[in-house]
């Protein structure tokens, strides 16, 4: 019992998928030491059905949505990261003991079966960390696991890891509504019960989803595992224990006539995303640690990463928003982390007052708000926010549907009207980077006083940002397929060395006809060389002009340099130029706004 109680005593008892040792990070320095020092964490992998095909692993291994909080015989898939800087013979032994376990426990450290050739599971992590040494643990009574890991580097020096998981069972829908359904501050359970995943297995088995079989159940339910050979209170042990067998024919009142007992744990509740409740729910422990707290993909991607038709965590792995940069996190970028991580952002929209600075890239629970408290009955996306935005210039933007969430970040930072007149030159100037939203609007560049045409994509396309960028692709033989559209987020595919590039104009077709099979479509000789060439094609020649009579003058620029030396006209025009590149679109976003700006802006330099 000292033991316990002086682990008990001396461990924060986190178990909410991050450790306070630090962000791993690559070593930046002119002059590199032949060895970076180590630096590491032990963690849990995720294991997803998607990880299982992709790396040829025997169908019958157990998934992990990689919480520290388990039910009782499911897998911690145990794993030291190290910087992946660090050579491969830097690192001359892991040592692994369970250091502390539950009175009663025959659970032990046994060899993970994830290879070391299969990378960590985040793709951020990926492009800093690798596995150094990987274990499996699973938990087999209710309590506290404390496993520490010995890190022997080449050097001779050791670091010693170590992490607090707990073992637990599931206690169901019944047990988490007691308190959090407005006994305390906050009621979660109301507005889950209107998401979709509150009634999903019902829909199922009552026939309201069509197709519906067995093989839906593991990821419709609570604790499901037909591996797992635990009475841990999950569905499939209560469903073993009770004979239930899955109905041969889907009706309505199906599930009004099954055992109180798995009703009580069916459908997508708490426990998928937090974890076996037993011991939050005893009050064991400390509330606010026993039970998980994560925006960890692999919460999500557990059930979201199974193709070929349950993708959406799949797509994001190839996009942008899940390698998003680590360098605005950490003390001292709480300005930046507003839009940069998934905690930074969260807590922006839900008006925290302390800013979370540790970095996570933009996963599922950035955009998403599973518990459906924040947002409109209505909306069956759980998009976090679907308030109106209100851009830097004080444009208020609220007819822009779904894309409103991505317009809280994808705008410019400042007011053009003010900031190119009378920022001064550095090479910080301009309206850092994500001008979308101003763009879409016809808003905010810098118009020299001139009333500057827009298009109608901003009014016309109901779902603006998600209506082109999130485009369904659905042929699992297209090359393209789990590369572009959906949450990839990216309305192109750039080929390989055996495919051309494709544009999804699907959404354009719509408004322009089946005509247009390319956003490089001509339509005006916008750039007054006497050829009508692609609008892509017209506005980068636009841009390419604006930048050759920016310094140093001449030269067709992809980047500028901006210094103290640039004259306010330069400096204003500049903005302009920034503008529109730094859209991405070429035009495609607002054709009118995009060329009126640059052609405005070279006419204001030609006439110096």
């Amino acid at each position: 019992m000292a033991i316990k109680e002086s682990y008990i005593a001396s461990t924060a008892l986190v178990a909410v998928g991050v450790i306070a040792l630090g962000a791993l990070s690559m070593v930046h320095a002119q002059t590199a030491p032949p060895t970076p020092p180590l630096q590491a964490k032990l963690t849990v992998r995720p294991l997803t059905t998607g990880d299982v095909s992709v790396y040829k692993l025997p169908s019958t291994t157990q998934l992990s949505n990689g919480l520290y909080t388990v039910g009782l015989g499911e897998p911690l898939y145990l794993e030291v990261q190290v910087n992946s800087a660090l050579p491969a013979s830097a690192v001359t032994g892991v040592n692994w003991t369970l250091v502390y376990q539950p009175d009663g426990s025959k659970a032990t450290l046994v060899a993970s079966p994830l290879p070391l050739t299969i990378p960590v599971y985040e793709p951020s992590d990926r492009l800093v960390a690798r596995p150094a040494a990987r274990m499996l643990l699973r938990p087999d009574v209710e309590g506290v696991y404390v496993v520490d890991a010995t890190v022997t580097t080449s050097d001779g020096t050791t670091t010693d890891l170590e992490q607090t998981f707990l073992g637990a069972k599931y206690v169901g829908i019944a047990t988490c509504t007691l308190c959090h359904n407005g006994v305390l501050p906050e009621d979660m359970v109301t507005p889950w019960s209107k998401t979709g995943h509150a009634s999903w297995f019902q829909q199922g088995v009552d026939g309201a989803l069509g197709h519906y079989s067995a093989s839906c159940v593991s990821c419709h339910t609570v604790g499901y595992d037909a591996n797992n050979t635990v009475a841990n209170g999950g569905f499939s042990a209560i469903a073993k224990a009770l004979n239930w067998i899955f109905p041969a024919t889907q009706q309505p009142g199906t599930f009004a006539a099954m055992p109180d007992a798995l009703k009580n744990v069916a459908n997508i509740q708490c426990e998928n995303c937090h974890g076996a409740g037993s011991l939050h729910a005893m009050g064991a422990f400390d509330l606010g640690t026993n039970f998980n707290l994560t925006t960890n993909s692999g919460v999500c991607a557990k059930c979201h990463d199974a193709p070929t038709h349950h993708i959406k965590a799949t797509e994001w792995n190839s996009s942008l928003h899940a390698v998003t940069t680590r360098d605005p996190s950490g003390p001292g970028r709480e300005g930046c982390v507003g839009c940069h991580t998934a905690n930074g952002f969260i807590g922006r929209m839900t008006g925290a007052q302390t800013v979370d600075t540790t970095y996570q890239a933009i996963t599922c629970a950035a955009c998403h708000e599973p518990h459906g408290a924040t947002v409109p009955d209505t909306n069956l996306h759980l998009v976090r926010s679907l308030q109106p935005v209100t851009l830097a210039d004080g444009t208020q933007v609220s007819n822009a549907g779904m894309g409103l969430l991505c317009m809280n970040c994808h705008q410019s930072r400042q007011n053009a009207a003010q900031y190119a007149a009378t920022a001064p030159a550095s090479s910080h100037f301009g309206g850092h980077h994500g001008t979308q939203a101003d763009m879409l609007e016809g808003v905010n560049g810098f118009t020299y006083g001139k009333a500057i045409p827009s298009s109608q994509h901003g009014t016309a396309v109901e779902d603006t940002c998600v209506t082109c960028h999130m485009q369904d692709v659905t042929d699992t033989t297209s090359p393209y397929f789990l590369k572009a559209g959906g949450h990839t987020f990216k309305p192109r595919w750039e080929g390989d060395s055996t495919h051309a590039a494709v544009d999804l104009v699907g959404a354009c077709q719509k408004c322009h006809g089946d005509s247009m099979t390319s956003f490089d479509t001509p339509f005006e000789d916008y750039d007054g060389d006497g050829q009508i060439e692609g609008v892509q094609t017209e506005v980068q020649h636009l841009l390419d002009k604006l930048s050759t009579m920016l310094p140093p003058v001449g030269q067709v620029k992809t980047s500028l340099t901006i210094d103290s030396t640039w004259t306010r006209p330069q400096l204003e025009a500049a903005y302009n130029w920034q503008f529109v590149h730094d859209d991405g679109s070429k035009g495609i976003h607002n054709t009118a706004y995009a060329v009126g700006l640059l052609k405005a802006s070279i006419d204001s330099l030609s006439a110096k």
